[in-house]
């Protein structure tokens, strides 16, 4: 081989493992964000699991009409 080539098939290489880490920086950060998804899915479902046990515990709800209405006379 000639210099120019040998030159040129090291900068295919160093190109090659660039390209190659920077694929795997890339599936870290998916990996990452998919995890950091996975934990606020999980913290999301067990504060709903203990409203719903929270709301079977407690007792009835002895309020009569719309909850959102307003119970004085004023506007």
């Amino acid at each position: 081989m000639t210099t120019d080539e040998e030159q040129d098939a090291q900068a295919e290489k160093v190109e090659e493992t660039r390209g190659a880490r920077a694929r795997a920086a890339a599936a870290a950060r998916e990996a990452e964000r998919k995890a950091r998804a996975a934990a606020k899915l999980r913290e999301n479902l067990m504060r709903r699991k203990s409203q719903a046990r929270s709301r079977r515990a407690g007792e009835a709800d002895t309020a009569q009409g719309l909850p959102a209405a307003k119970t004085d006379e004023s506007s």
